[in-house]
């Protein structure tokens, strides 16, 4: 068999141009599952025969990896490369059989998203440097990302009429195009005003029109803009 995983790992390289590592992994995962079965028959590696690869020792390589406590994303992807070197054999008419086709692969764990701890959170705000008008923008940004819990394409998407100083408020438009208002605090406040005076000497400098369209073709004022007075994307 070992030449026969040569022949594969030379046709990931060559006819699938895989990556250097992804080959790597691939090595390593399929002569693990290969040693394992040396172990299981007594066999050398190099007298492993295409016959010694059957359902059997696909599921208790499984089970082994399992019981020694391995991720389960990392049992799906050791099964997934030798479901791959099945699917070459068979191509090249080594095997007939599909050695891993009853191997159920473990569902991935799923994982909590963490989340910042409020001080955290006050450091990143204050991260950017206010000393320049870009500065005060991102600090305006994160103030508005923090107070609001606007997804990013809805912030970028926000132009000046969409404000209301005022109220605190801005209106947006979400998924499937359902607009609502979403109240912001003090501090949020204070910072766009504080990038407003800055936006409106970008634009001063640069003599441009804020780039960016929504609507029925009207023109519209990008809150957020970059130093060439335009719209961030």
């Amino acid at each position: 068999m070992r030449d026969h995983l040569k022949a594969f790992l030379a046709y990931l390289k060559l006819n699938r141009h895989v990556s250097p590592h992804t080959v790597r992994a691939y090595q390593t995962d399929i002569e693990q599952y290969l040693a394992a079965i040396a172990s299981e028959t007594g066999k050398k590696m190099s007298q492993l025969l295409p016959a010694d690869l059957d359902m059997e020792s696909v599921r208790a390589h499984v089970a082994d990896l399992n019981r020694a406590g391995k991720a389960r994303s990392s049992v799906a992807r050791k099964l997934s490369a030798l479901r791959t070197f099945v699917k070459y054999l068979r191509r090249e008419e080594i095997i007939e059989h599909d050695p891993a086709a009853m191997a159920v692969a473990p569902k991935r764990d799923q994982t909590i998203p963490t989340h910042l701890s409020e001080p955290e959170v006050a450091r990143l705000i204050e991260t950017p440097n206010t000393g320049d008008p870009l500065g005060r923008r991102d600090r305006a940004i994160l103030e508005l990302f923090y107070a609001s819990g606007l997804r990013l394409s809805e912030l970028v998407a926000i132009d000046l009429e969409d404000l209301n100083l005022g109220d605190r408020m801005v209106r947006v438009m979400g998924k499937g195009r359902k607009e609502r208002l979403v109240p912001f605090n003090q501090s949020t406040l204070s910072a766009i005003r504080a990038w407003m005076k800055d936006r409106a000497g970008i634009l001063a400098c640069r003599r441009t029109t804020p780039a960016g369209r929504r609507g029925r073709g009207a023109e519209q004022d990008p809150l957020f803009i970059n130093y060439r007075g335009t719209r961030l994307t």
